[in-house]
């Protein structure tokens, strides 16, 4: 009988070290945890800010005309491009670029494109989106393509922009970087009394958006030889 017991109260006391060190365990990796996601959330704000700045001072001759490079309110890990006022807004019915359109394209695409296909932001740039906008006239059937072909019509414009004088590396990277995309009239442009700004609301903005910790992560271990990993 005492020795049952004695074996018991070893077990029990076996038990109860295996559990604690399983809830330590778990502590030490929640924190581990906790600390990856805030250095990656530091890293990205660095890169985020750091982009905004670049693309500001490479852009400044448009600054006092509206142009701006700010985080994306609906994305942590997004900057919007905003385009000056009238340079890339669309007649009613149309995905015409206005000939200003252009000129503004084409000095803001070799820009941004050596910007971003640079060694400082090639390996953290994830995606940058064209994204169209029609104002709320007419139906959705009607304005999501519509959108989306205002858009397609940006990128046509800016790839062949690159071709006429960029680095091929640089149209290469920035091709694979470069997609488009409409949202119809779900996002208007407000005036100052909360009514619709329909000549605004046809526009095109950019969109850039920067690697996200776990697809930094991911790459990381994609390109670390095999014999690296035990």
């Amino acid at each position: 009988m005492a020795a049952e017991q004695g074996h018991s109260g070893l077990s029990s006391s076996l038990t109860d070290l295996m559990t604690s060190l399983a809830v330590i365990f778990i502590l030490l990796l929640v924190a581990s945890l906790n600390n990856a996601q805030q250095e990656g959330e530091m890293t990205r704000n660095a890169i985020l800010l750091k982009l905004q700045e670049k693309l500001q001072t490479e852009l400044k001759d448009y600054k006092d005309r509206g142009f701006e490079v700010k985080n994306d309110p609906k994305d942590p890990l997004g900057l919007i491009v905003l385009v000056p006022e009238g340079l890339l807004n669309f007649e009613v019915n149309s995905a015409v670029i206005p000939a200003k359109g252009t000129e503004f394209l084409q000095t803001i695409i070799p820009k941004m494109s050596s910007t971003v296909c640079s060694a400082d932001f090639k390996s953290d740039i994830n995606s940058i989106v064209v994204e169209g906008h029609t104002d709320s006239s007419g139906t959705d059937e009607r304005n999501l393509p519509l959108s989306h072909e205002r858009s397609m019509a940006v990128v046509q414009d800016s790839l062949k922009i690159l071709e006429k004088g960029q680095a091929i590396n640089d149209r290469t990277c920035f091709l694979n970087f470069l997609s488009a995309t409409g949202r119809g009239s779900v996002e208007p442009v407000l005036d100052e009394s909360g009514n619709e700004d329909r000549n605004r609301s046809r526009r095109v903005i950019f969109k850039i958006r920067v690697t996200s910790l776990e697809q930094r992560m991911i790459k990381k271990i994609s390109s670390t030889p095999e014999q690296d990993i035990k």
